[in-house]
């Protein structure tokens, strides 16, 4: 199992607000609040000044986030071959990867330990097709294709039984998994959080297209794990698809999104490399920081066998 660097005490990076959980459970309201949809209302001003405060304590702590991976990031290559080879390599090297929690998933873990992992999982689901739009807004032309060739795989091609979301969602809905802020560790909610203000932020556009790559090259292990747990333990075709097919696609997905997204940004402004790498990082760390959280929790009584992912 290749080490990986660990990140503690994220919500430390915000001396405004040094409270991991708070902080992390009150972004993920307004983030749930500010991206529903709405109908306009009296209160709308209000709504603003709640908006200007939460701003700030994002911004706050992406920015201090930011610079604690900066010193990793400060020598990314600036040539698009050799940036893409460092950012593939984050697939072996990356903080989180080969973690053995998932070979623990898909061999031992019993159905109420997938459960509770799955609902974790389902409430730090920042919804990937939701960034992917976000993100390719003002794009130039042949990175913001490859998004939206992306996005379009995430609807189903057009086809509503194909969209990703809703698989996850019917996954959900035949575990009987109930995710809710406050019953979700902080991680987790943290995860959904960077990611989103990553997607919803322009100054953090950069980032965003590498979190999201990041995500594609590094899922597919995972998933799979994932997925052969669920099989093991009887779930439904049904309730392991959405596990299965991004095992799969996810590989297709990340092959494409580094050919026609990362190495033409970089090619035509070699200076972004950084903001990339950064997004990518931070997204990595986050994940690791819930492996971490998640096996105290799942290994608190019990100690098993230490799986490398295959």
């Amino acid at each position: 199992m290749l080490a990986s660097s660990r990140l503690a005490g994220l919500g430390t990076f915000t001396p405004e607000f040094p409270d991991a959980e708070a902080l992390h459970q009150g972004l993920a309201r307004w983030n749930r609040r500010r991206l529903a949809v709405q109908t306009p209302g009296p209160d709308w001003t209000a709504d603003l000044n709640t908006d200007f405060r939460m701003l700030r304590l994002e911004g706050a702590f992406i920015d201090a986030f930011r610079a604690h991976v900066a010193p990793r990031v400060a020598d990314v290559p600036r040539d698009p071959d050799r940036f893409i080879g460092w950012f593939e390599g984050l697939k072996d090297s990356g903080p989180g990867q080969w973690d053995p929690l998932f070979g623990w998933l898909e061999r031992d873990a019993s159905l109420e330990q997938m459960r509770w992992f799955l609902t974790q999982e389902a409430a730090g689901e920042a919804g990937f097709d939701d960034l992917v739009a976000m993100t390719q807004v003002k794009l130039p032309a042949r990175p913001k294709l490859e998004l939206a060739r992306n996005y379009w795989d995430e609807m189903g091609r057009g086809n509503a039984g194909g969209m990703h979301g809703p698989m996850l969602d019917r996954t959900v809905e035949g575990l009987d998994l109930r995710p809710t802020i406050p019953g979700t560790l902080w991680p987790s909610l943290c995860l959904a959080n960077v990611m989103t203000a990553f997607a919803t932020t322009r100054r953090y556009v950069y980032q965003s297209i590498g979190a999201l790559g990041v995500v594609e090259l590094t899922a597919p292990t995972r998933v799979g794990a994932v997925a052969e747990g669920l099989k093991r333990l009887g779930c439904t075709p049904e309730q392991r698809k959405y596990f299965v097919l991004h095992a799969q696609l996810d590989i297709e997905h990340s092959r494409a999104w580094n050919a026609e997204a990362l190495a033409p940004l970089v090619e035509a402004d070699p200076d972004c490399a950084r903001f990339i790498a950064e997004g990518a990082l931070m997204r990595l760390l986050c994940g690791e920081q819930c492996f971490d959280t998640y096996r105290a929790h799942l290994w608190a009584h019990d100690h098993p066998l230490v799986y490398a992912a295959e």
